[in-house]
């Protein structure tokens, strides 16, 4: 079995997401959903309770050819997203939140 790389999404939804224990991951597309377990409980030591994958088609974007050419039509790449659950207890820390030092104004 190959082993896949995992890459943790940064954005607002994954934050979001992160606090109720499911972290999200950009896989690749060949991946199935046995091998993302595994790769997560390898590459983060956490034990994965439930998994959900889904395939993001890539956006239809339109490109010139040039000032008289018609413009063309193509479609960006496609690709994978997991929402991985997490076991109770077990979390990644892909968020690192550094306490905040309040100043007061006078």
């Amino acid at each position: 079995m190959t082993q896949i790389s995992v890459i943790p999404r940064a954005t607002e939804k994954a934050y979001a997401q992160s606090q109720n224990n499911v972290y999200v991951f950009n896989v690749p597309l060949t991946a199935n959903k046995q091998q993302i377990v595994a790769a997560v409980e390898a590459q983060f030591e956490v034990k994965v309770e439930r998994i959900k994958t889904l395939v993001q088609t890539g956006k239809a974007v339109r490109f010139s050819r040039g000032k008289r050419a018609q413009p063309g039509k193509t479609t960006r790449k496609d690709s994978k997203k997991a929402y991985v659950t997490l076991a109770e207890g077990s979390s990644i820390q892909v968020f690192e939140q550094q306490p905040t030092e309040v100043k007061e104004k006078k």
